[in-house]
């Protein structure tokens, strides 16, 4: 169950977006996947359409309508987001620093294993005829 705190924040989210509920198309829709009966009986599945961007979402995260019209409009919010603010945006932000950390790690692995590799040359070269002195 979303509080109302919750729901506060997100429509504070909406204004400052400037996405308004009369330009909302709210539709309750069958969801689909696994669920039997239940699922293929009721309409907890919440189809969203901002009629401004013509963004359009669709959320069934969970059973209750209710919440599902919560998750569709922060969905909405954070798409919105995405492409006034581009890689500004911080789920942008987070992907980009996830690719950062990811090539820090190749670049340590590389230098271990180089590090691996000569070692084993000195032990190779350990294993060599030892000639005596004419």
């Amino acid at each position: 169950m979303i509080t109302a705190e919750k729901w506060e924040k997100l429509h504070g989210r909406m204004e400052k977006l400037q996405i308004l509920e009369q330009d909302l198309e709210e539709n309750f829709i069958r969801g689909s996947g696994s669920g039997g009966q239940k699922i293929n009986k009721t309409s907890s599945c919440v189809q969203l359409r901002h009629t401004v961007s013509g963004t359009e979402i669709r959320c069934q995260k969970t059973r209750s309508q209710a919440d599902n019209r919560y998750w569709a409009r922060k969905e909405l919010c954070e798409r919105i987001e995405d492409a006034v603010l581009g890689e500004k945006s911080k789920k942008q932000q987070a992907i980009e620093k996830i690719r950062r950390q990811k090539r820090r790690r190749s670049r340590r692995a590389k230098a271990k294993m180089l590090d691996d590799k000569t070692k084993q040359a000195t032990k190779k070269k350990l294993r060599g005829r030892i000639r005596p002195d004419e």
